[in-house]
């Protein structure tokens, strides 16, 4: 029953900030009022749901700086975390289909965010493009998740080439983000709702100015998925 009461609490926040984000994406096209939107939409939905978060290494981000921030997967709410904890401006990658939903798809659609239709090679290639610039014009730091699916365990997934191959051209420095226990909120194919705290660890800034191709790109892959798992053995 609780966790009932909570998701129509979420579902009228999502709601109510989705018009608002609308809002602000028609008359404020630097999309910093979006930023701060995201950070009361994303504080809304931990407060509702009983959920803490503890960061650490926060002191390796600054937060005027624009990064590929490169995070593990294994919840729904791994998105509300990071929105709520990195205090860069922030945009994500969405699949296409998450834009037909009604009122927040329109919101991710016409906002900041990246959406990409995962059937089609070009879309792939247009969204590095389009990462590209809004980096560059509006100093927007992008979101990737290099498994491109939830973890039903916790456990890291493969990680998928794609996310390093944008890093590499857009040329800005990736930020290895580790969350830890967002599985035990919400795990993946249930709406149970649990209480806790999720830890978050930001790591240093790697750059990626002498990534040239293929080969260099699953190093760094290879590299940032050892310090994941790292940060998983180290902080349980």
């Amino acid at each position: 029953m609780i966790t009932i009461i909570k998701l129509i609490l979420i579902g009228i926040h999502t709601f109510l900030l989705s018009v608002v984000a609308l809002i602000s994406i028609a008359v404020d096209r630097t999309f910093i009022s979006y930023h701060y939107l995201s950070k009361i939409f994303s504080g809304g939905i931990l407060f509702i749901s009983g959920v803490r978060v503890k960061i650490f290494g926060l002191e390796n981000i600054d937060k005027n700086s624009t990064y590929v921030f490169v995070s593990n997967h294994s919840s729904q709410f791994d998105i509300p975390v990071l929105q709520w904890s990195v205090p860069n401006k922030l945009a994500m990658i969405f699949k296409k289909e998450l834009s037909k939903i009604p009122i927040f798809g329109w919101q991710l659609k016409y906002g900041p965010y990246i959406m990409v239709d995962r059937k089609s090679p070009e879309s792939g290639m247009k969204s590095v493009e389009e990462s590209k610039e809004l980096m560059k014009t509006k100093g927007i730091s992008i979101l990737v998740f290099p498994e491109g699916t939830r973890s039903e365990t916790g456990e890291l997934l493969p990680f998928k080439r794609g996310a390093f191959h944008l890093a590499s051209k857009v040329g800005y420095p990736i930020v290895p983000v580790t969350i830890i226990d967002s599985d035990k909120i919400m795990p993946k194919g249930t709406f149970k709702l649990n209480r806790g705290t999720i830890k978050l660890i930001f790591d240093k800034p790697i750059l990626t100015d002498n990534i040239k191709g293929k080969v260099d790109e699953i190093k760094l892959m290879d590299e940032i998925k050892s310090i994941m798992q790292n940060n998983k053995e180290k902080f349980r």
